[in-house]
């Protein structure tokens, strides 16, 4: 069961002015799964994303890549589950080019004008006919008000859809945001195992898009583990119609311009976290604090060894206050030169090491207490600067094992 996580509702959703989806089930792999997903953006909207850094990245995401540089509006986009279209060399290539293809020929638009996403097994061969088949199903059922239905079609492992919406004034004008998410497994940051798509109508200047979108996924989407696993397939999107009418965002110098970005950056890190929150046969929901460093990557080290190690992770699960397993974490994360000395470390309010050793007044009750909670904060102070980072992650339960080990089943 997901960790404090709340189903959608699909009325608090939000409809983006430019944007409608259609879903449908094309029997990608299964048959009466919702698995094929389109979004069909208006003239004008402006599009931008930031993709894995896994270097053998899937046939999508590097199709995307290409059509994103050949500087075409975007007009839309086609998101399949089951299949990942990864491991599958020029074939998969075709392949993903072939879906966009159809989808182009279907709207009246050029294939560059069109973004493929995939998600699902590796290493097998994209059903594209079933996929094509689909389009004008998923075409027919495009509206704007489908985002909670979107959420749906673009899971895999997820137990539950993901998605929330913001609203903000911008020089009197509404804004709406409104995104969706998809991930459980194969989740470590640069990014994660996710597909990630986020709209709203304000209009903001199509230069500022990209270092935006950067800067979202920076403070979401790369900021989540659960395993340590980096996909092939990750891809965050975010789409501006600029429908909302207000005065075009040139810069985000006034009050306005950085609520809206605050807004943004909410839902893009509710969208993260709800990831960890359904991480495959997860049971709590772990912040993972970092402050007192030098620099924010050494913290970012640090965050991220405590993340991954599977001894915390277990222990959490087990909520077995066995705490020297995060100071062996800290130990091991690459500062050359860290002063054991210095370190404090805290459970929520409970401080269980200072100045390196065990604080003498530290319980192990205490400890447990913490431990045995849904959420939990982990802080630990470095003692070396005023450099802080913060990540999100959860435990590791059998369950986690069960799920991966029948994925394919």
């Amino acid at each position: 069961m997901p960790v404090n996580l709340p189903v959608p509702v699909a009325t608090d959703l939000f409809p983006v002015a430019g944007v409608r989806i259609g879903v449908t089930e094309a029997g990608v792999r299964k048959a009466n799964r919702k698995d094929l997903t389109v979004f069909l953006l208006d003239e004008g909207a402006s599009v931008a994303g930031v993709f894995t850094q896994n270097r053998y990245c899937a046939a999508p995401v590097q199709v995307c890549r290409e059509h994103l540089a050949a500087g075409q509006d975007i007009r839309a986009m086609v998101i399949n589950t089951g299949n990942a279209n990864a491991g599958t060399g020029a074939a998969g290539l075709a392949n993903a080019r072939k879906t966009c293809a159809a989808l182009a020929k279907e709207l009246g638009v050029s294939e560059q004008q069109v973004l493929p996403f995939s998600t699902g097994v590796i290493m097998e061969e994209l059903p594209v006919d079933r996929i094509v088949a689909g389009l004008p199903a998923a075409i027919a059922a495009a509206k704007a008000d489908n985002w909670a239905v979107a959420a749906e079609g673009i899971m895999t492992t997820d137990t539950q859809p993901k998605a929330y919406s913001r609203s903000v004034q911008v020089g009197g004008k509404t804004v709406h945001i409104t995104g969706i998410s998809k991930g459980a497994g194969m989740i470590r940051p640069n990014m994660a195992t996710m597909l990630g798509y986020l709209a709203t109508d304000a209009a903001i200047a199509p230069e500022l898009l990209q270092g935006l979108v950067k800067e979202l996924a920076d403070g979401s989407f790369n900021r989540v583990t659960i395993d340590g696993d980096t996909s092939t397939n990750d891809s965050f999107v975010l789409i501006a119609t600029h429908k909302a009418g207000n005065e075009v965002i040139t810069n985000w110098d006034g009050a306005e311009a950085q609520a809206l970005k605050a807004a943004l950056q909410d839902v893009a890190r509710l969208l993260a976290q709800a990831i960890v929150r359904d991480g495959e046969g997860a049971t709590k929901f772990i912040t993972v604090k970092v402050e007192g460093g030098k620099t924010e990557e050494e913290c970012r080290l640090v965050a991220y060894s405590i993340a991954h190690s599977p001894l915390v992770k277990t222990a959490f699960f087990a909520s077995d206050p066995n705490l020297g397993r995060i100071l062996a974490a800290v130990g091991y994360a690459g500062i050359a030169d860290l002063d054991q000395t210095k370190i404090d470390l805290y459970l929520d309010d409970v401080h269980v090491v200072a100045d390196g050793g065990r604080n003498p007044s530290y319980r192990e009750e205490d400890g447990q207490r913490v431990m045995k909670q849904q959420e939990i904060t982990v802080r630990v102070l470095l003692g070396r600067g005023d450099a802080s980072q913060t990540v999100w992650t959860c435990d590791l339960s059998h369950d986690y094992v069960s799920i991966n080990a029948d994925y394919r089943s």
